[in-house]
């Protein structure tokens, strides 16, 4: 009797970006595949995996997300609308280059605004607030001591939403996340420094501390000095990179 000969299955496209944690069909369902694309973009750039003037060429992440250009336009857009993207013409679009002059613009103006938030923030803070941000928190601190960069950038977002959501205004809780999300990009030069990540979580614990006890002027200082290390770990990596005038 014949044998029937068992051929191995070369993996397809579907099988190797499911294995690289691109979403299934199903479960892009839940969610526009644009959004999907721009969110693991982001990530890509946040956890230093993309750098500043990388280019993204559409046909290479049309094959790397097993989708069509028009998708793949959709998510450049929109995070070259969060600043995180730059499209230049003739060339496509590349990972934003952010000069240090720019940088320390947008994070002096993300001071006075992060400030204005806790200034206005009514005390005493009620118990459930607190809650929350201690779960937040203690997931941080998880991440943290995991070394998982993706879960530490998420939890750290998460954190500050939730801090700067109890101002109350919602103008302002909007324009201070704008600004971050421009500067999104450089936090990668923070999180290489595992001295740093301890220290946002020592500034977290310290600001809920600060909430529980209404103690306000601490709070302040807290939520200007959390902002230094991103700005200047970044602006020294750039000019080691492209020298010491570049983007003055």
């Amino acid at each position: 009797m014949a044998t029937a000969k068992t051929s191995k299955k070369l993996p397809s496209r579907r099988d190797a970006a499911t294995a690289a944690g691109i979403p299934s069909p199903a479960e892009a369902q839940r969610e526009p595949i644009a959004h999907v694309i721009a969110r693991k973009l982001e990530e890509d750039v946040v956890l230093g995996r993309r750098h500043p003037r990388e280019r993204l060429v559409e046909q290479d992440l049309c094959a790397a997300f097993d989708t069509h250009r028009g998708d793949i336009r959709l998510a450049l857009f929109e995070l070259e609308k969060r600043g995180i993207v730059e499209r230049i013409p003739n060339r496509g679009a590349i990972v934003r280059d952010l000069k240090p002059r720019e940088v320390s613009e947008i994070y002096s103006v993300r001071e006075e605004l992060e400030v204005m938030a806790v200034r206005i923030l009514p005390f005493p803070v009620a118990a459930a607030d607190i809650v929350k941000l201690e779960d937040v928190q203690r997931e941080h601190g998880k991440a943290v001591d995991a070394g998982d960069l993706l879960a530490v950038f998420h939890s750290n977002v998460q954190f500050h939403r939730a801090l700067f959501g109890l101002c109350g205004n919602g103008c302002l809780i909007e324009t201070i996340e704008n600004l971050a999300q421009k500067v999104s990009g450089i936090r990668s030069y923070a999180y290489a420094n595992p001295g740093a990540l301890n220290d946002a979580r020592q500034d977290h614990m310290a600001m809920i501390e600060a909430l529980r006890h209404s103690r306000r002027d601490e709070l302040i200082m807290l939520t200007r000095r959390h902002l230094k290390p991103a700005e200047q770990a970044y602006i020294r990596a750039y000019r080691q990179r492209f020298g010491d005038g570049a983007g003055a």
